[in-house]
């Protein structure tokens, strides 16, 4: 699924937005996640044309049993936008956390080749990726208790999902400028294929944001917060 076009999202104004988006006013939702919704629907639509035309018995064969903890007990009635928005409503999490986790969601499928985006495990491996990629970016970060109410989990089940998730990697968490400017721009293809913009410098913005916070809220005030009930 592509993005709407009534969004009228560019490369350039992608771009402007993970430079210029501010913790202190953080109202307004990154453009990066509609861009990333689009791109996990697409991926979701092509897994699903692959498993109808392969074998029940191929599309299980190489799939690890340490993966299936992504697996939802019922597939969730909430679409990947709406998803990802919630996770941004109750967290705030800035435009670098989305791509980061975007980064860290490709090494995942890369180092586990049996393992396929399904409408089963997107939203758990979503929530799972976004928290880790929180810790790693961010300065201030929430428990990992006040992650599992906002995506929906128990906080047991959240923290054998982390701890799956990191040893699936190797624990390698570190996402360089050059790694990180790379999937911007996949992601502003996205957007407009053969656009042509670029973006640079994507970490060290992340770092300026940061150091021209002021005032920062200690998180503990959003356990207040009333949550949806969404169960995965």
């Amino acid at each position: 699924m592509a993005v709407s076009n009534s969004l009228a999202i560019s490369p350039r104004k992608l771009r402007s937005d993970l430079y210029s988006y501010s913790n202190q006013d953080n109202t307004k939702t990154p453009l990066v996640i509609s861009v990333l919704a689009s791109l996990i629907d697409r991926t979701l639509t092509r897994n699903q044309r692959i498993s109808r035309r392969a074998s029940p018995a191929s599309s299980t064969s190489g799939r690890s049993g340490k993966t299936k903890i992504f697996d939802c007990r019922e597939i969730p009635d909430m679409t990947i936008q709406s998803y990802l928005e919630r996770i941004f409503r109750y967290t705030k999490a800035g435009p670098s956390v989305y791509v980061v986790a975007y980064v860290y969601i490709d090494r995942f499928c890369q180092l586990n080749p049996g393992f396929r985006i399904s409408l089963a495990n997107v939203h758990r491996l979503l929530i799972t990726t976004i928290m880790i990629a929180s810790k790693y970016v961010e300065d201030l970060n929430y428990r990992n208790s006040y992650f599992a109410k906002v995506g929906g989990l128990e906080t047991e089940d959240l923290n054998s999902l982390e701890l799956e998730f990191l040893f699936s990697v190797g624990f390698k968490l570190h996402v360089n400028v050059s790694v990180f400017e790379s999937y911007c721009c996949h992601l502003e293809r996205e957007v407009s294929f053969g656009g042509g913009y670029q973006i640079e410098k994507a970490l060290r913005c992340a770092e300026e944001i940061k150091s021209r916070q002021m005032i920062v809220q200690d998180p503990k005030h959003h356990h207040h917060q009333q949550f949806a009930r969404v169960l995965l």
